[in-house]
């Protein structure tokens, strides 16, 4: 199992994701509003490491910026650089 540290930008024009190999920045265009942003978020990270958004999970920061997320099946995580989504 995979753990990411998560910096999650809401109500972003668009959604993009850049992972410099600690933190993974997320700018998802749903609003922090109820749980539409760590959803939005989830659903990033997993398309973006091709696994089921079940097997992603937020772990910690569900009211804050600064998330936690393991990903189950993953034991490693891609090189830095930008993610494609």
């Amino acid at each position: 199992m995979a753990r990411l540290t998560v910096r999650a930008h809401p109500r972003s024009s668009r959604r993009q994701l850049r992972w410099d190999g600690q933190t993974l920045e997320a700018w998802v265009t749903a609003p922090a509003a109820g749980d539409a942003a760590n959803l939005a978020v989830i659903s990033a990270i997993a398309e973006w490491l091709s696994v089921p958004r079940s097997a992603v999970r937020l772990v910690a920061g569900h009211r804050s910026r600064a998330k936690v997320v393991e990903v189950e099946g993953l034991t490693t995580l891609p090189p830095a650089g930008q993610a494609p989504v």
